[in-house]
């Protein structure tokens, strides 16, 4: 079984029924894609990049914004480490994880770091890299998120989904689509970590995707060339009708977040090192997407 973290924009996950990934796997992305120096070391987080990056936000972000936000309940957060674990909607614009991020950072003062973690293109030249990595945003890799929440006893944001999740079809726009990928449960096991059920709705009104195109990509074989599993189709602007996930200029949306009771998880004695059972990321993954799709139903009826 293969380790992987799907996140923000693509791909710490586990899949059930996935093979070690063969040699043609992520053929395209290798070749266009240098290996990254950014969003390896939580360390590069930079409180005064974060406050400039918000200032710019806020003119976006807000209650009377192009983008209104109502987030509730993080007040349930735990003390950090934790790992907070979300939905992930909108297409390619990944506009609820900026709307999380602003909400973050009007709850909590920069002494309260958020890593999100996220697929490597986003942090591949040095113009990107520095900017994301700056405001605390890490490779999804499962070292390097475990010594986030471990060894800097930092706060961790994942979304398990990936492009699967983001790029689901309009009317499963309240429903959980993790889609088999546990390695973020793993993750807060060997971390010993509580998980904080997240959910979003809103994103997913800023366009109006048709079909997420799984069946072709897979005729495209687009996984084994970029490490994604979608070839959406959706209506969106300045588009019209769109093949493929392309930015588009979302329409202005309420982003609504709700932030659940912390689900406790046994904590590590130092030194212990070892894999939590494959029985145990079953049930941990069984209970979060119970708790994130409970959230998601409460927005579903407005609450």
């Amino acid at each position: 079984m293969s380790a992987r973290l799907h996140t923000i924009g693509g791909t710490v996950s586990e899949r059930k029924s996935v093979g070690p990934p063969t040699p043609q796997s992520d053929w395209l992305l290798s070749r266009l894609v240098p290996p990254s120096r950014w969003g390896r070391d939580p360390l590069s987080f930079d409180p005064v990049h974060v406050k400039a990056v918000l200032r710019w936000l806020g003119l976006l972000f807000g209650e009377r914004r192009y983008f209104r936000l109502d987030a509730r309940g993080f007040h349930k957060a735990p003390p950090s480490p934790a790992l907070f674990v979300s939905n992930h909607s909108g297409g390619t614009m990944v506009i609820d994880a900026w709307g999380f991020f602003v909400s973050w950072y009007r709850r909590f003062p920069n002494d309260r770091p958020l890593h999100a973690l996220t697929h490597e293109i986003v942090l591949a030249t040095e113009a990107t890299g520095s900017f994301f990595g700056r405001i605390g945003v890490l490779q999804a890799n499962p070292e390097i998120a475990l010594s986030a929440l471990r060894d800097h006893r930092r706060d961790v944001l994942v979304m398990p989904g990936g492009d699967l999740d983001t790029w689901r079809p309009f009317k499963e726009r309240y429903r959980v689509r993790f889609s088999g990928h546990m390695g973020y449960a793993r993750l807060a096991l060997k971390a010993g970590v509580p998980v904080v059920p997240v959910a979003h709705a809103g994103a997913h009104h800023s366009l109006f995707v048709l079909s997420d195109g799984a069946r072709l990509a897979k005729l495209l074989h687009v996984r084994e060339l970029a490490k994604a599993h979608i070839w959406p189709v959706h209506l969106s602007l300045p588009w019209g009708l769109a093949i493929g996930p392309w930015p588009h200029l979302p329409l202005p949306v309420t982003l609504r977040y709700r932030v659940g009771e912390p689900i406790e998880v046994k904590r590590r004695k130092p030194g212990d090192d070892s894999e939590p059972s494959d029985a145990d990321v079953r049930t941990l993954d069984e209970k979060v997407r119970g708790a994130v799709q409970g959230l998601l139903d409460q927005l579903a009826d407005g609450g």
